[in-house]
């Protein structure tokens, strides 16, 4: 569903961010705004898991839907689900067996600044094993140079030498029914496990990403294990270079598209690797809509930011990839500086801003095949017109990593940002005064950096302590759900507030619609309208719905509504899409209802006549 504002409509938003310096950035016709950062947390580099390991930070992270909630003081909690990679391996690689850990969340805004880090809670609360069906643990371990693992049902996948199936996990996706997927570095793949960890299904991308070596498949990252032989030759020659497989991973809004992004780009596109021309790397599009059947829909060439050192140009690997809805995505990029790394300043570390629209789609060209480069040497083929991003966020900003005594180098202490960053959520900020605004979570790899580490039954020691960390920003997201929402002054008759809107596509759509009054007091709004009354009209002015009192009322007139329109159906479909709930027997009206492809206006009014503060919302459920 599109939503269209059909009416010019004034607004109204708080002032408290008003201190803050904010930056914007257009793309595609539309505004994105950075008020900076708000909030940030640690756990301790040694905090070990249910397993007794060690913790191990976030590869990727992603909250669990429907989790995210705003509590009556103003803190926020929620359930993030964290993905570390492939364990301590400073010298090759281990046993280690990949896993999923639960984090309790619970965050607490801070615009200004605060002289501690304590903004954002976090508490391991569980942790999940990843294994093969049959439950045979994955392991960490380098995979064979030749030779794959094979399994019923599925493709052939990277194995290491100990017969186990090799993973390295990157990207993570939670879906509603509580399964997983992961993305992964070695196959390229992207694997499905269940709620419980076992393996469902696998991906296999275009051949073009497949590493190979000798004309076969290698999935080696030349990280070999003990004992081990080192691949011949050390890189794929093509397909993926090594340690750079399918880094980003997301899911639209709707649930209908799964985005993968490799690292960089692939050997035959430039990808060789240190200073290598890897800019042009792909963004793979899934279609998910036949359930057990992911099908590439989709197919781009993403073009990586550039940065300068002395007069030479750089290209930084992208470490996670965010899906704002069908056609814009956020991308986390860096260098490999920082704490824990042998340079501690870094050059560049930001979120872009990416649109797919107007790139040219690549699936089931040449181009996926090996023979066929879209970069031969890193230079882009005539006719491809690439996605190209934005910085929104500069993570190396001096004055916002100040704000919460941060730094990024020279000194190197317990406060400068390590190395890598790695991991991306976006949750609603729930504030009706500004309805586009949003927290943008940004989570550090560690590496399992600790001097009192234990994993794969031995305890290590590393050179020194590097805490999981995360930083939180506010940022405006235009269009981040499947919904739109507008405040206004509001009578009744000619002062009513009107929202227009659109269904687009092939069949109905269940939609959300609320006319909140009384609940916007909660949120410290003064002069809120008493009790509205929403009524939805068709595009030729019929009205088809109408409801005052959502908990007491919840239908008036038109048709059978989905789920019924009950109480508590809409505030499961409210939980469902992030809005904040109503109160318990407020005067505040809502509608649950399918509504056919098409135009519609909603249109809300006191009952008794009165005037106020209004807030229409409308929402496309998944």
């Amino acid at each position: 569903m599109r939503v269209l504002r059909l009416v010019t409509l004034s607004f109204l938003f708080a002032g408290g961010l008003a201190a803050q310096p904010v930056t914007t950035v257009t793309t595609n016709g539309q505004t994105f705004a950075n008020q900076g950062l708000v909030g940030v947390g640690r756990m301790p580099a040694n905090l070990r898991d249910k397993f007794g390991e060690t913790f191990g930070s976030f590869s990727a992270f992603a909250f669990a839907p429907g989790s995210w909630r705003r509590t009556a003081d103003g803190a926020y909690t929620g359930t993030l689900f964290g993905q570390p990679d492939r364990g301590y391996n400073l010298a090759g690689t281990t046993n280690y067996v990949s896993r999923i850990n639960r984090i309790a969340v619970i965050f607490r805004p801070a615009f200004a600044g605060a002289t501690t880090q304590t903004q954002v809670g976090l508490v391991l609360s569980d942790t999940i094993r990843l294994t093969e069906a049959d439950g045979t643990p994955f392991t960490s371990l380098d995979p064979t140079p030749a030779g794959t693992g094979t399994r019923p049902g599925l493709p052939a996948m990277p194995q290491a030498f100990n017969g186990r199936l090799s993973l390295d996990p990157e990207g993570i996706v939670v879906n509603a029914d509580g399964t997983f997927w992961v993305s992964d570095e070695y196959g390229p793949y992207v694997f499905r496990f269940a709620a419980d960890g076992k393996l469902q299904a696998a991906i296999r991308p275009p051949e073009a990403l497949i590493p190979k070596r000798n004309g076969a498949d290698s999935f080696a990252s030349n990280n070999p294990g003990p004992g081990q032989p080192v691949p011949a030759p050390a890189n794929p020659t093509t397909g993926r270079q090594n340690n750079q497989g399918l880094e980003g991973l997301s899911i639209s809004p709707d649930g209908k598209t799964l985005f993968a992004l490799l690292q960089s780009a692939t050997r035959q596109d430039g990808g060789t690797g240190g200073t290598g021309p890897r800019r042009f790397t792909r963004l793979l599009a899934y279609d998910l809509t036949v359930p057990g059947t992911p099908t590439l829909r989709a197919e781009y060439v993403l073009a990586l930011p550039t940065y300068l050192i002395g007069t030479a140009a750089r290209v930084p690997a992208q470490s996670e990839l965010l899906a704002i809805n069908n056609t814009q995505f956020l991308v986390l990029a860096r260098d490999g500086n920082g704490r824990g790394s042998d340079s501690v300043t870094s050059l560049y570390r930001a979120v872009l801003v990416y649109d797919i629209t107007g790139a040219t789609n690549i699936a089931g060209t040449p181009y996926d095949l090996p023979a066929t480069p879209v970069a031969p040497g890193g230079v882009l083929a005539a006719g491809i017109t690439p996605v190209t991003g934005t910085v929104l966020v500069d993570l190396n900003d001096t004055a916002q990593l100040a704000k919460f005594g941060l730094n990024n180098g020279p000194v190197d202490n317990v406060n400068t940002l390590s190395e890598k960053w790695e991991a991306l959520a976006l949750m609603p900020s729930l504030d009706p005064t500004a309805p586009n605004d949003w927290f943008l979570f940004v989570g550090n790899d560690n590496d399992f950096i600790t001097t009192d580490g234990f994993q794969d039954g031995a305890a290590y020691s590393a050179a020194l302590d590097n805490d999981n960390m995360v930083l939180v920003y506010r940022v405006t997201i235009p269009g981040r759900v499947v919904n739109f929402s507008s405040r206004a002054l509001t009578g009744s008759g000619n002062s009513a507030q009107v929202l227009g809107f659109v269904v687009s596509g092939a069949k109905p759509r269940t939609v959300l619609v609320r006319g909140v009054g009384p609940t916007l007091a909660g949120f410290g709004v003064t002069g809120v309208l008493p009790d509205p009354t929403l009524t939805v009209f068709n595009a030729v002015g019929q009205t088809l719905y109408s409801n005052n009192d959502w908990a007491t009322a919840p239908l008036l007139t038109g048709p059978t509504a989905a789920f019924g329109s009950t109480p508590a159906a809409i505030s499961a479909a409210a939980q469902q899409v992030g809005a904040f709930a109503l109160g318990a027997g407020s005067r505040d009206s809502a509608l649950l209802v399918n509504l056919d492809p098409g135009a519609y206006t909603a249109v809300v009014s006191d009952a008794a006549g009165a005037t106020g503060v209004s807030l229409i919302e409308v929402f496309e459920l998944p």
